[in-house]
């Protein structure tokens, strides 16, 4: 009896406040060293990735750069209104053409493959592609019939009409190449899908183009180089798809198997989310092609085309972070979640920020390079980096409620801003041009970003911000006064190039150097190391030192 008491009480005395207190916090730690690995490797398959993705943003950019100064200097401002109204025109179809299979590959292509759906992979890829190829004959067919009497009697331009052969089969090669791109996002293999648009199809194109635009033949030579790319990229992404997909989603064991409802119903939510985006991205032109003219629109659009290149690192981030968010969203991990878009919202703003800077302060320079013609859109510059500010400032919140199923709250957000851009552009640009123009574009940008922010507060309860943002004020103060004293003495340096190359690079410096100094958290040391590895590893180091 002594014995068996004598037992219970060193079971027992196992269980003391201070032993469970021990085993709790034991627990808890295990708990945290679990979450930061799983972190760590999240970080390391985005800066993997986004970095590649990246690297291939920043080639074409700077490549794209120069070549637009090609065509500014050789085509002219008129010729490049013409194109970008074009573009409206494709872009007002392609709300449509696409049919919303685009997204729904970023989406359902890992979801099918992480379950073993095959036959429902194989319909999404090679149905929704037949889908694609029908529906975009039938729409270029549209485009050739109803596309000479807008260009006449609405944007005014008889010239545009004479071009919209070209444009035909540029839409269709653009929706099938956009298409596959999307199911290589799915695969998670943003290295080929950024090895063969980026890498290889920017350079061929720019390349062909500057062939057949001296040949003589300008315009309908730019057009014809991108067509000639796009076969060849579209031949590319093709290939890459299918050796990505599994054997037993190669074949269709049961023929004629239909999409899957939920592809159908999220492609039904995307065109309607497509339309609203359309009308917030392309209704300025449309606005200043009616009131102004094609001129005007060049010029515009060449400024507008700087502005994009400022929200590199958020794009970079998004096409890996946005399958990401599916798969936590869906596990119920919203602490991950959340860890993940505070750090990464943060890095994107860091990177952004000296970019904005230099765009901002050199406004003028940027633009003069491009040719008098376009001196004018300096302050479309100023004026649109600020909208894009705002954009990286809040991070992915537009793929975060698409992602975690609240796609009809984006709809709505976007339903009121569309209506919003429209009023005023009809407003502002009789007015004010392209400057009317730009500021309703930048303020939907900023609307709709911030009310996108709300809506993820309240549908996920997550906020991108915390303490360590504040770190970021000193480095950026201290950027902005630099960048101003650059650009006084910018006399001082051979050329313009010159000058703007010599602000990105210190203006980068200075402000890792700033930023590294305050100090960083467990998170960021965590991405500077994956960062690092990255690095490392393309120079063929194993570790830091």
């Amino acid at each position: 009896m002594v014995y068996s008491l004598g037992i219970a009480f060193h079971r027992v005395s196992r269980f003391t406040p201070q032993r469970i207190l021990q085993t709790q916090t034991q627990s808890d730690h295990e708990a945290e060293t679990v979450q930061s690995q799983e972190f760590r490797s999240h970080v390391g398959q985005i800066s993997r990735q986004s970095g590649f993705f990246f690297a291939g943003t920043v080639f074409s950019a700077i490549f794209g750069y120069g070549f637009k100064v090609y065509l500014a200097h050789t085509l002219g401002a008129e010729a490049l209104g013409v194109y970008a109204l074009g573009i409206t025109l494709i872009g007002l179809i392609g709300i449509f053409n696409n049919l919303g299979l685009p997204e729904s590959a970023v989406r359902f292509v890992a979801q099918y493959q992480a379950t073993g759906q095959f036959q429902a992979l194989h319909a999404l890829l090679w149905r929704g592609a037949s889908f694609l190829l029908v529906a975009n004959i039938v729409f270029a067919a549209l485009l050739l019939l109803v596309g000479p009497w807008v260009a006449v009697h609405f944007y005014h331009s008889t010239v545009l009409a004479h071009y919209l052969p070209w444009f035909a089969p540029l839409m269709v090669l653009g929706t099938l190449t956009h298409f596959y791109g999307k199911v290589l996002a799915g695969y998670k293999d943003l290295h080929r899908r950024t090895l063969i648009v980026n890498f290889i199809g920017s350079p061929l194109y720019m390349l062909t183009a500057i062939l057949l635009i001296s040949a003589g033949l300008g315009l309908s030579g730019y057009l014809a180089a991108q067509v000639i790319s796009a076969v060849i990229v579209l031949g590319l992404l093709f290939a890459a798809v299918r050796s990505l997909t599994p054997r037993p989603a190669r074949y269709a064991s049961q023929p004629g198997q239909p999409l899957q409802s939920d592809v159908v119903s999220f492609s039904s939510a995307m065109i309607g989310i497509g339309l609203m985006e359309f009308l917030m991205v392309q209704v300025d032109k449309i606005s200043l092609g009616y009131f102004r003219g094609a001129r005007e629109v060049g010029v515009y659009a060449v400024a507008a085309a700087v502005v994009a290149y400022i929200s590199i690192a958020l794009h970079s981030v998004n096409q890996i972070f946005s399958p990401m968010i599916a798969g936590l969203h869906s596990r119920g991990d919203h602490v991950m979640l959340s860890r993940l878009f505070q750090s990464l919202t943060k890095w994107v703003l860091a990177l952004t920020l000296p970019l904005a800077i230099v765009v901002m302060v050199f406004s003028r320079i940027i633009m003069r390079v491009f040719g008098h013609d376009f001196d004018a859109g300096w302050s479309i510059l100023i004026i649109g980096t600020l909208g894009q500010l705002v954009n990286c400032g809040v991070g992915s919140v537009g793929l975060l409620l698409l992602m975690s199923g609240n796609q009809k709250r984006l709809f709505r957000v976007q339903i009121y801003m569309a209506i919003g851009m429209v009023v005023l552009s009809v407003l502002l640009v009789p007015i004010w041009g392209a400057i009317g123009a730009a500021i309703a574009a930048t303020f939907t940008n900023v609307g709709i970003n911030a009310w996108n922010l709300l809506q993820v507060r309240r549908a996920l309860g997550l906020q991108p911000y915390n303490r360590s943002y504040l770190k970021l004020l000193p480095a950026t103060a201290a950027v902005l006064l630099l960048v101003l004293a650059l650009r006084h003495y910018a006399n001082w340096f051979v050329s313009d190039w010159g000058a703007l190359g010599a602000a990105l690079f210190l203006a980068y410096g200075l402000f890792a150097a700033l930023t590294f100094a305050l100090g960083l958290n467990d998170d960021d040391h965590m991405i500077t190391g994956a960062i690092w590895t990255r690095i490392a590893s393309m120079l063929g180091r194993s570790e830091p030192g």
